[in-house]
């Protein structure tokens, strides 16, 4: 188990560049298995999750091709689906959530899809009932092998139809669409998610020779072709990374201008963060977040505490409610977090209430933050981190907390951020790596 160790309280100053978005590669790359032919992609973030599906995709028979740092050629005309029925499959398929989007591409393709039970973050419940079901309706068997952990789906020719998803699950939209693409005649889905992810996915999928309507809304109508070409796609900054960054410029009082952050396609990021009182200039498409004393959490217009929830797209993303909540610790004012969508994501409030932050956890969804502009600093310990976003919202208090700070199990960092402590160490951070 690797960790690092943090020196806190330094001012950074300089540029970071945001990585390509992690959630739009684990897409992209499962649609690759969509087409025989050549299909070329650009800023892929060196992660763990993105370079563990690519090893799973060479594995299946994918041939990869590797043209710089980002960017990759894949071709999957040489399909081993005997794969899906090997030890190894099993094991690297459930060390990976983002391995259930290959089941709708090999479906459409090749009529079956085999997944184990994925892995992914502990951060409560994460059914995948929506995938299966959006199978079902295209004309799908769905089977569950309970002693062996495996799902199954078969299909000798998938049909169109119209379904209206129980949740507008990105992944279980992502999947639902790539089998959909190459089903006899037309599907509607109806309450799509429509983040920008799905876009991008729906963008590269027409570039190949899908045909989907209403692109970026929560209805999407997709006609059915009989086969997909090769195309060339580059992935979007990564926007919980700018998130990320914000709240880590506002925490540690630096000033730190993010370069080419995809500006329109935030959403809501910027608007939040400013909620808190965090100021910010865009200059074309790079954004400055200048140094600041202190920032003052804004109230709602009757005065009543300011209250911040995760929704699905357009609403506010819940990758940074955990940011959100540490950057309100060093705030001014009070504010209620409210996360909706897991059950299990602000259990690790308690690293941070041990580092000096005032916070009351009301329940599994809900933690009220009394900040008090930065009057009682958080103070370095030593800590574990529990999964992606709750890690790096853990490293960014402790580069801002008087002393030394540890934290242990970075490798679900890593399974996010491309070279976090590189990066940051050379606009000024002390951060050492170890590994045990």
């Amino acid at each position: 188990m690797g960790s690092f160790q943090i020196e806190g309280g330094r001012k950074l100053k300089g540029e970071l560049t945001p990585q390509g978005a992690k959630n739009e590669a684990l897409q992209i790359l499962c649609a690759t298995l969509l087409t025989p032919e050549k299909v070329e992609i650009e800023n892929l973030p060196d992660i763990v999750d993105v370079n563990k599906l690519i090893d799973l995709l060479s594995s299946l028979g994918v041939r990869i091709q590797k043209k710089g740092p980002g960017h990759f050629i894949f071709q999957a005309d040489e399909i081993d689906l005997n794969y899906l029925s090997s030890e190894e499959f099993r094991t690297k398929g459930s060390s990976l959530r983002g391995s259930i989007m290959i089941v709708g591409p090999l479906l459409a393709r090749f009529g079956k899809g085999f997944i184990p039970k994925p892995g992914g973050d502990k951060i409560g419940r994460r059914r995948l009932d929506t995938h299966f079901i959006g199978f079902e309706k295209l004309g799908a068997q769905f089977s569950f092998d309970a002693k062996s952990h495996f799902y199954k789906a078969k299909a000798k020719k998938l049909k169109g139809t119209y379904m209206l998803l129980d949740e507008a699950s990105v992944t279980g939209t992502a999947n639902i669409l790539m089998a959909a693409v190459l089903a006899e005649g037309t599907t509607t889905i109806y309450n799509a998610a429509c983040e920008p992810y799905i876009q991008q996915l729906c963008r590269m999928l027409n570039s190949m020779g899908a045909k989907i309507s209403g692109v970026g809304s929560n209805l999407l109508k997709i006609k059915g072709v009989d086969a997909l070409g090769g195309c060339y796609h580059r992935i979007l900054p990564d926007m919980i990374e700018v998130g990320s960054f914000i709240g880590l410029a506002a925490m540690t009082q630096s000033d730190i201008t993010l370069k080419g952050v995809g500006y329109e396609h935030l959403g809501m990021i910027p608007d939040v963060f400013r909620r808190l009182g965090i100021k910010m200039e865009l200059k074309g498409d790079d954004l400055h977040i200048p140094e600041q004393e202190v920032y003052e959490i804004e109230s709602f217009i009757d005065g009543s505490i300011m209250t911040i929830a995760d929704a699905p797209w357009p609403g506010f993303t819940p990758d940074l409610l955990s940011i959100v909540l540490v950057v309100a610790t060093q705030a001014k004012g009070s504010v209620l977090i409210h996360q909706k969508m897991f059950e299990s994501r602000l259990f690790f409030v308690d690293k941070l209430i041990d580092m000096g932050a005032q916070i009351i956890l009301c329940d599994p969804h809900r933690a009220t933050v009394i900040g008090h502009g930065r009057e009682n600093r958080l103070r370095g310990i030593q800590m574990t981190s529990p999964d992606i976003r709750a890690g790096v919202s853990l490293l960014i208090a402790a580069l801002s907390a008087e002393g030394t700070s540890v934290i242990r199990n970075i490798e679900q960092i890593d399974r996010g951020y491309q070279y976090i402590d590189q990066r940051l160490n050379a606009i000024g951070a002390k951060i050492v790596r170890s590994s045990s």
